[in-house]
């Protein structure tokens, strides 16, 4: 996503810092303050974990001015926004990283050394965020600091995982992973955002039918619903008082307790739909040998793509209505790898079923506004879904993938007539005895730009693994 796709902000100088001191004197103050009143601690009751604690928040509170000035001045310039989907996010320890790009590292040094403490034994505290594994979340993480640094309105989107990584243990000579809870204490940069939880739909079916204007619409109905529940981190850019926002999805059912069963005596009935709803954001890439660890995995991924694009187009409506005319020129959105590209169909699905627009109206706005990453050479690691799977868990998202593809055939026909091979190799659908969804193809077909992770793993797409596409 180059500079060009993202308008620039109104004013790309340093925001002006407001409020809280940034001396060490008003740094070890508010660590005392937080220390006491926030985490209720006093001598007898203190240690390191609270100390890094309170600093944090006191760090936190200097970024949440600049935060808060930050998308004040996104939203009175109405500059075209960046929005980065991304399953894996590896930030790593974020105490010395926001210390170092408010200018604060020395001055936060020296209020510790005060208390008698050394800002590296605080960041020893710190665990690693289990938000990714390897490089596409390295990535994904280092895109996002970059874009705060250069002053890009870019907003990231991912999964909250309650065990993003794992711990490796040594038994026999053999691995044995273990769950790596890294919230166990708490994530003191995280700020909880209720009121923009949003609905993600799972299951059912779709009734056709003409509304009053004679036009075919659809209703996904019968679904078995999934809340999104948004978690904010704040990511800073170095000394320019940018402060730019990762949104993370914690999966939550709607009803978190059946109270009739629970007197009924079935208490594990009673708390069902809750872990089984918080089974989507429990884990990063949880094992798809089974077909429950394959459905899962799909879940992951439309609910992570669902409850952002639902985001983006709420935060759309709340300051433009429900005219999408310049939606497109005023929005992009990346696709890190094959994880998020059901939103291509999903974005379809919003803008026809929740927002009235015609199929060419639509899909002149997604394939404007969506770009996809590419990670891999190798035909066989790109993604792929059974249609089965796809009917049983997402039957809405189906029929648009399918007329995507009807679409898409008849212009390949048109451009190439009698090559049906050529046919087989582009089509979004692997036909065979078991018919399987090819997401890259979607993200392909559904996007205005294709890249890889570099010129060159672009250059060999183009000439290799993507080729017909290309020509």
């Amino acid at each position: 996503m180059s500079n060009s796709r993202i308008a620039e902000t109104a004013d790309t100088q340093p925001l002006t810092p407001v409020g809280l001191g940034m001396d060490a004197a008003s740094l070890r103050q508010d660590i005392h303050r937080h220390l006491a009143y926030t985490l209720g601690r006093d001598s007898h009751s203190v240690s390191n974990r609270y100390r890094y604690m309170a600093t944090v928040l006191a760090v936190r509170d200097r970024l949440v001015e600049r935060w808060k000035a930050t998308h004040a001045a996104y939203y009175d310039a109405d500059c075209k926004r960046g929005y980065y989907l991304s399953m894996e996010f590896l930030m790593g320890r974020a105490l010395g990283n926001a210390a170092l790009n408010l200018d604060i590292d020395q001055q936060l040094k020296r209020s510790l050394h005060s208390l008698g403490l050394r800002l590296e034994d605080l960041e020893d505290c710190e665990p690693d965020a289990g938000l990714g594994n390897g490089g596409l979340g390295r990535l994904a993480a280092c895109f996002m600091d970059s874009c705060a640094s250069l002053q890009l309105p870019v907003f990231g989107y991912g999964l909250r995982y309650d065990y993003g990584m794992f711990r490796q243990r040594i038994i026999g000579g053999a691995q044995h992973e273990e769950p790596d809870n890294w919230l166990v204490h708490g994530h003191p940069w995280e700020l909880q955002r209720p009121e923009y939880s949003q609905r993600v739909k799972f299951g059912g079916h779709t009734e056709f039918y003409r509304d009053a204007n004679s036009r075919m619409r659809v209703n996904w109905t019968a679904t078995q619903d999934v809340v999104a529940v948004p978690y904010d981190l704040p990511i800073p850019g170095y000394h320019n008082g940018t402060v730019n926002t990762l949104r993370l999805w914690r999966a939550s059912a709607p009803e978190q307790f059946d109270l009739a069963e629970f007197n009924a005596g079935d208490y594990v009935a009673a708390v069902e739909a809750n872990s089984s709803a918080e089974n989507i954001s429990r884990v990063l890439y949880p094992n798809d040998k089974s077909e429950n660890g394959k459905e899962l995995r799909l879940r992951q991924q439309y609910f992570l793509a669902s409850a952002s694009l639902q985001d983006i187009v709420r935060r759309w409506t709340a300051k433009h209505g429900p005219d999408f005319k310049h939606f497109a020129a005023k929005n992009v959105m990346q696709l890190n790898d094959t994880h998020p590209t059901i939103a291509v169909a999903e974005l379809m699905r919003l803008l026809m079923d929740d927002h009235a627009l015609g199929w060419e109206d639509a899909w002149a706005i997604t394939s404007k506004c969506l770009a996809y990453t590419n990670h891999t050479l190798l035909p066989e690691a790109l993604e792929k879904w059974p249609v089965g799977l796809f009917k049983h868990l997402l039957p809405r998202l189906l029929d648009i993938i399918y007329e995507i593809n009807a679409r898409f055939m008849r212009a390949v026909a048109n451009k190439w007539p009698g090559d049906t091979e050529r046919l087989g190799r582009m089509s979004i659908i692997e036909e065979g005895p078991h018919p399987h969804v090819r997401m890259a193809h979607l993200a392909i077909v559904g996007a205005f730009s294709v890249n890889g992770v570099a010129a060159l793993h672009s250059d060999l797409l183009k000439g290799g693994l993507f080729r017909d596409f290309a020509e």
